[in-house]
């Protein structure tokens, strides 16, 4: 195993309909880090779409994958993924949104449960172990008794897609820190105190 290698993998849906979703902000950190790398997506056989790069030379390499299946089976390819590179469950980031979390905050966590999300539950069914990085994304609570699976799947505000690139930013910076120096320090810089 390469202790230098890690595999990102942003969660969403697929397809346009659902590029600007709440729900799909995994794919939009791994895009925003893909561009960093210099690095396009292609298909994998692992049905996901993976772009590879380093964020400097000698640096830690990153695997990005979105994979190409609904959020709520993100588990078999994620698998895959970690066997055909083979990787531990300790070096897996996943990046997802979080309805816990305010919009414009992220959190960095390893471990714990699903929390309800169904991208993050069929992962952990399929890996058999909850012993992985997760970069939670805030996308805040519906307004009123809108269901959180509405929510989650419509597009950011207008008033929320003037600050979703910083915060998409924060995430992709976390995820590079997390690489080069570890969790622990990643969490300091990003948790507010």
């Amino acid at each position: 195993m390469d202790d230098n290698l890690w595999l990102v993998v942003g969660l969403g849906n697929p397809g346009p309909d659902y590029a600007g979703n709440r729900h799909n902000v995994g794919h939009m950190v791994a895009t925003v880090l893909a561009g960093r790398i210099s690095a396009n997506f292609k298909n994998h056989k692992t049905n996901s779409s993976v772009a590879e790069g380093r964020s400097f030379p000698g640096g830690p390499k990153l695997v990005l994958a979105k994979p190409n299946t609904y959020m709520n089976v993100s588990g078999g390819p994620v698998a895959a993924l970690l066997r055909f590179y083979s990787l531990p469950p300790a070096h897996l980031i996943v990046i997802h949104d979080d309805l816990d979390i305010p919009f414009d905050t992220m959190k960095i966590k390893v471990g714990g449960g699903h929390g309800g999300h169904n991208g993050l539950r069929d992962i952990i069914a399929a890996i058999g172990t909850n012993e992985f990085i997760r970069i939670r994304v805030g996308v805040g609570r519906p307004p009123g008794r809108q269901p959180a699976a509405d929510f989650v799947l419509h597009d950011f505000a207008s008033t929320e897609r003037a600050t979703l690139p910083n915060l998409l930013t924060d995430a992709a910076d976390a995820i590079e820190l997390i690489a080069a120096e570890g969790v622990t320090a990643a969490q300091q810089k990003f948790h507010a105190p």
